[in-house]
This record gives structure tokens, sequence and C-alpha cells, in this order.
């Protein structure tokens, strides 16, 4: 996607621009580049007042965005420019105009480079991908767990926002210029925190099936396993396709892997609630913004932990299919070996799970970096809870089935 960035001899001549907002818009459009690149003809056939109730009442700053490089009025003055300044960097500059609803960046959102870029394309803009030898911008995501669970968490709690918004992908833009491809893929920027339900379901049912004795699916004919054993394939195949596509190695897969199952488990249900409750409530929810700093150290902070509820549903799936691999284990040595075949099956969804939390394990067992204590606490408290709602305990009911409960001790 195409990028505009400016030096300083730039910047100082579109220093309007500049000063009221943070330059470099989505798409790297700043608010006079806004202006000028798409309202130039239509501006000029507009009246002045139509100009200032859309942009603001700043005539420096209009007449900088109709000439035809940008710059500054040559009729503009120093002293005027600096009240000027002063006018545009006001909080109130925004009132009653256009800004933040057609113009610039749009709000309404805390991913509002998702939500501006979405309006420009339905408006008819279009992106060019674009990757230069030398990056344009560079910067890297929070290594350790717990701040990139806040970054996700951030992320899609906007997507949220704008799921629940007129904005929304599924219902606006008809009959713009956006695209089906272009639709679709932000209507995929926009639905993905709610994959965190099904994301939660199957980490949970390898451990149930593990401590009630009962598998996921029932048996299945040969045809059904060919056909799961393709898909199992291709989705393999896809992702080393992607691999060797985007010149990413092994390691760095995985890694993608697991955090997209902790990231599911967690801010993105985090996100869901949050979202819900400020659509129906109208309860706000603060973010922390994380670092961008580019940092070329080796991940030293991955395992790190620190504080943070959201690390309390993996963790809670953790436990549970750690207990229910002892559980079906010793299940299995008690009954004897024909018990073995039933269980392979089983305990290869769990330890798939386990293998995928291997994070939060290493978190566990360590010796430096563990898990806070607060954090285990709270989690065998809620695998406990779970795994009673599913293991029923009956001390009048025996093995072969006699309810003690009727006849006591005097039963045969």
């Amino acid at each position: 996607m195409i990028t505009q960035s400016c030096t300083n001899h730039e910047l100082s001549s579109n220093w309007i621009g500049a000063i009221h907002s943070s330059y470099t818009l989505v798409l790297g459009l700043n608010r006079g580049f806004v202006i000028a690149g798409i309202y130039t003809e239509q501006a000029s056939k507009t009246s002045p007042d139509e100009l200032e109730k859309k942009f603001g009442q700043s005539p420096v700053f209009i007449a900088s965005t109709l000439l035809e490089n940008g710059g500054i009025p040559d009729e503009a003055r120093p002293a005027s420019l600096l009240k000027e300044a002063i006018q545009v960097i006001s909080c109130g500059y925004e009132d009653k105009t256009d800004w933040g609803k057609e113009v610039g960046w749009i709000y309404g959102s805390v991913t509002e480079d998702i939500l501006t870029g979405f309006k420009m394309h339905c408006h008819g803009w279009r992106s060019v991908y674009c990757i230069p030898k030398r990056p344009a911008f560079k910067g890297s995501a929070p290594i350790n767990l717990s701040d990139r669970l806040h970054q996700v968490l951030r992320w899609a709690l906007g997507s949220v926002e704008i799921f629940f918004s007129k904005h929304c992908p599924v219902w606006y833009g008809y009959g713009g210029g956006l695209k089906w491809l272009e639709r679709f893929s932000y209507i995929n920027s926009v639905v993905y925190p709610w994959t965190s339900i099904p994301l939660i379901i199957y980490c949970t049912l390898p451990a149930i099936c593990l401590l009630t004795g009962k598998f996921i699916v029932p048996e299945i004919s040969n045809y059904a396993s060919i056909v799961f054993i393709a898909l199992f394939i291709s989705i393999a195949a896809t992702g080393i396709i992607e691999m060797r596509w985007g010149g990413v190695g092994i390691d760095d897969w995985w890694r993608n892997e697991q955090f997209w199952v902790i990231g599911g488990v967690s801010s993105h249900l985090f996100a869901l609630f949050q979202g819900l409750l400020k659509v129906l409530a109208g309860v706000n929810t603060n973010f922390t913004v994380t670092s961008k700093a580019g940092d070329d150290g080796e991940y030293s902070e991955l395992y790190l932990f620190k504080w943070t509820s959201l690390l309390i549903p993996p963790t809670t799936l953790l436990i549970i299919n750690i207990v229910a691999v002892v559980v079906g284990i010793s299940d299995a040595i008690n009954n004897g070996y024909e018990s073995w075949g039933p269980l392979f099956g089983k305990l290869f969804f769990a330890l798939w799970v386990i293998v995928h939390l291997y994070p939060f394990l290493k978190g566990l067992i360590g010796k430096k970096d563990r898990l806070p204590t607060i954090i285990l606490v709270w989690s065998i408290l809620l695998a406990s809870l779970l795994t009673l709602l599913w293991v029923r305990i009956n001390p009048f009911l025996t093995k072969d089935g006699l309810v003690l409960e009727v006849c006591g001790l005097d039963c045969d």
C-alpha cells in the first residue's frame, strides 16, 4: 500500500496540516494532502462558507489546499500564520465540521486506520502494493507476551467497534467504489474476534473427552477419514506456501501459530465483552498504547510474564488439558491395554492444545520469569470448577452400578 512521507523542508512548507494532525494519515495521507488530493477540483467550485463548514474556519489553511503543489499562500504574513496555527491546533477547531466524519481520520474506533482506509476505498480510492528496498516505516511489535496481548486486545476491540457501527463493511458502502474482494477483506478484519468463541470450545473439548470418556466425534467411515486427512494436508500445504511466499522461517511460523491460539482465547474474547459493554451499556474502556520502537535484539522477553487478566483464560485451558491427560492415562492404566487404542485419539487433540499453549507451560515450570502466582491461583480455581461441572462425583454409586444410597451397607 503506497504511503506518503515528507522531508523537513516539505514539513515546514506544509506546516498547517502537520501541526493540526499527526501528518501521516492512513495510507500516508495527512490532513492537507487529503483535502488537496481529494477535494481540489470540488473545492474550487465550492463557496467559502461550505468550505469552512467542511474543513473549519481557517482561511489560510483552506487557501493552502487549493494550491496545486501545496505550500503557503503568498498573501499570508508571519503574524497571521501564527494566529492561524494556534486556531488550527485548538481542541474546538473540529467542532461542527466534517473532520472525523468525512475528512481526515475517521473517528469511532480505536483502530482508526482500518476505518479510514475503508471509507476511502468506499469513495473510490485504490491501493497499490508497494515494497521498497528500504523500508518506508519500520517498527516491531512488543516481544513480551503480556504487552503483546494488550496490543492485540486494542486491535480486536477496534474491530468489534466497527462491527457494531454504521460503518460495518457487511452493510455499509454498497453502490460506491468498494470492490467485492475488498469488502471480503474488510469483513474479515472486523469479524475475526468472534472466532474466539469456537476456538475456546475446540480447546476445551479434548479435555472434556478425556474426563468423560467420550470422543469429540463418533466413529467415521473410511471415506470421511480420507476427506479429513485431505483437509488437514491442504491446510498444512497452504501454510507452507505462505511461508515460502513471505520468506518466514519455521520458527517464526510456529511462534505465530502459538500466538494466534493464545490471543484468540484471551484478547479476542475480552474484546468481544468490552465491545458489547460499550455498545449496550455505554461503558468506555481504556487501553495501553504499546511501544512501536524497532529492536534488533533476540527474543529475550518472549516468555516474560507480567500480571494481566488476559493470561487467565489460556492458563486455565492449559491446566484443564494437563489434568485431563493425567486422568486419561490413569484410567487407561487401570482399565487395561484395551482402552489404550481409543485413548490415543483423545490424547492427540489434548496434546495439540498443550503444545500451542507451551509458553504458559514454560512459565509454570520455569525457574526464571515464572508465571505470576495470582494468575496460577485463578486459573487453578477456574479449571477445578469447570472440571467438576463435567465430572459428577457420587459416593453412593459403585463401579458396578449399584446405588448404595438406596440399600446402604446391606447391599450384596
